[in-house]
């Protein structure tokens, strides 16, 4: 029997929030009291790229402003039904650095291991809304062919957990899986790529923060943000704890249209960012998926935007602007 004592803490969760994400495009438009015309629009973008947020990231978000910057980086519309030139569903080239179910080695010394298909927010300009997850991610026998391709080549030295999000996971699957990357006698680094912090700041919960105090190694969790209203309070306290632990904490952004491309976006969210625990590391600029080209700055004006936060900043609040493609051999870092 569920006393209410239980059914209160379940309820206070971060595995009842993530449940409890809002994935009916009519739901989140009646929330912020949108207008109802955006719906049908919104429907056929779903259908091809589902809808997924939680409640707490829609009360940061302004009732009856179309125009939010965290609203438009979740709100399926008309746009992403455009077939674009130069747009595909694997911008980055992925699919030929696949060197096993989930592993991705596409650096040197470095591998990404897709954890889990699962995230807590769907943004609209995921460069993985085409990734066939069902085929890297199994359940049964999860991570076995990627665990043994890592340990066969002992060129890797860092391991980056990516997804999806790897905070989708438990803090149980967690600690499974880097046990048996601590078995691995030639790893000497850890990140963790994850947006769950910033959107369900409840995940850093006990669990987690314990989790990361076990890790063996050096660690780096690398948030992403994009604009300075995603961090509240309780975003705030998340990147506390996390930096409690002895955990470097950094964040990459994204030069998104009509979200952070002007000067004081930008300088904005470098400040807050500072104020609650993370420092400033890429601004990327977008990957070309298919269904996001109306998120798409050109390069000219990343480069003059940077120079004008460059002139404003200190340099470690000044990310670096970055290009990432398929087949080369690093992020390419876009200077003056």
């Amino acid at each position: 029997m569920i006393t209410a004592e239980l059914a209160g803490r379940h309820r206070e969760s971060w595995q009842y929030e993530l449940a409890e994400a809002i994935t009916d495009p009519g739901q989140l438009l009646e929330a912020l009291a949108l207008d109802p015309a955006l719906l049908t629009p919104a429907l056929a973008a779903a259908a091809r790229f589902r809808l997924r947020v939680p409640r707490s990231f829609v009360a940061r978000m302004r009732r009856g402003d179309a125009r939010d910057p965290l609203l438009r980086q979740v709100l399926p519309i008309g746009e992403e039904l455009i077939d674009a030139e130069g747009y595909s569903g694997d911008p980055l080239g992925e699919s030929a650095a696949n060197r096993a179910p989930g592993l991705l080695h596409k650096y040197r010394g470095r591998a990404l291991l897709v954890t889990t298909g699962a995230c807590a927010v769907h943004c609209r300009y995921c460069f993985r809304r085409e990734f066939p997850y069902e085929a890297q991610v199994s359940e049964g026998g999860r991570w076995a062919g990627a665990l043994m391709a890592i340990r066969a080549d002992t060129s890797i030295e860092e391991i980056i957990l990516s997804g999806g999000d790897p905070l989708s996971l438990s803090n149980a699957r967690l600690t499974a899986l880097t046990g048996s990357l601590a078995a691995i006698p030639h790893l000497r680094r850890l990140r963790v790529h994850t947006r769950t912090p910033v959107v369900l700041p409840s995940r850093v919960d006990d669990g987690f923060v314990a989790w990361l105090r076990t890790l063996p190694w050096p660690a780096v969790v690398v948030v992403h943000t994009n604009h300075a209203r995603e961090i509240d309070n309780a975003v705030t306290g998340a990147f506390t704890r996390i930096r409690a632990t002895g955990v470097q904490l950094l964040n990459q952004s994204v030069l998104l249209a009509g979200v952070n491309d002007d000067e004081e976006a930008l300088v904005a969210l470098s400040g807050a960012l500072f104020d609650a625990g993370a420092l400033p590391y890429y601004l990327h600029l977008l990957d070309r998926v298919r269904g996001a080209s109306h998120f798409a700055v050109p390069e000219a004006r990343g480069r003059e935007l940077m120079r004008a936060i460059s002139a404003r900043l200190p340099g470690y609040l000044v990310p670096r602007l970055a290009l990432e493609e398929a087949g080369a051999a690093g992020k390419t870092v876009l200077g003056d």
